[in-house]
């Protein structure tokens, strides 16, 4: 019986040792990822190295699934984007709502990063679960020089969401007038109904009606588009 019982003991032991070792292990491996997460939205390059030498997932993410990457270039840091792209982060990886890095650059507003994006074969009509592609995200926060960036590397300039706008919907209705006027002389079709029936030249006839706004004039009229396409009044 006694021998019994100091075997119970010894495996009880040795089950506790387990445990208690699993803790640390997880803890020391949550530690490394918040630090890894960290240092790629600040930049510092020194603690992904780190991280990456010792054998890190450089894919690693959250509860979000966002990654290191998303991070890098949602913060702009091409230096960071580089290094984890080289070290075998997926460059299409999604997050929660189908979003992939160059969706994140563009939110984030970097061109280089965007470049960096590009170079290393990151699609530039990619989509997310709304089919939002790069250039939406571009438009709607109204960064322009991506815009020109992504029109000069071929992006789709009528590439709709799953609402059926383009980019140049969203650019009109956000009145971002200088991404208007490119995505018209990259091609944009000022005539497209959205799901809704919602054309883009109505919504720029009527902003030409405000105060001022005068910016859309020669960019929109020559192409000859006419309002009463819809045939019947859109409510903005």
């Amino acid at each position: 019986i006694s021998s019994t019982t100091s075997l119970q003991n010894h495996i009880l032991d040795q089950n506790t040792y387990c445990v208690s070792f699993r803790c640390i292990f997880a803890q020391a491996r949550l530690v490394a990822f918040t630090e890894f997460m960290t240092a790629s939205s600040q930049g510092h390059m020194d603690v992904i190295f780190k991280y990456l030498s010792k054998g890190g997932n450089p894919d690693v993410h959250d509860e979000l699934n966002r990654t290191a990457l998303h991070l890098a270039c949602l913060e702009g840091h091409p230096p960071v984007v580089s290094m984890l792209l080289e070290r075998g982060a997926d460059i299409n990886f999604p997050d929660r709502l189908g979003s992939v890095a160059m969706h994140w650059a563009c939110r984030g507003g970097s061109l280089r990063v965007v470049q960096a994006l590009t170079s290393h074969g990151a699609d530039l009509n990619v989509k997310d679960k709304l089919w939002s592609t790069p250039l939406h995200v571009a438009t709607r926060t109204g960064h322009v020089v991506i815009v020109e960036y992504l029109l000069s590397c071929g992006a789709k300039v009528n590439a709709t969401d799953w609402e059926g706008d383009t980019a140049l919907h969203d650019a009109v209705r956000l009145n971002r007038y200088k991404i208007v006027k490119m995505l018209i002389l990259a091609g944009a079709d000022v005539t497209h109904q959205n799901n809704v029936g919602l054309i883009c030249i109505i919504i720029c006839h009527i902003i030409l009606l405000l105060p001022g706004n005068t910016t859309l004039i020669p960019c929109v009229l020559p192409g000859g588009a006419d309002c009463s396409a819809a045939g019947q009044t859109m409510a903005i």
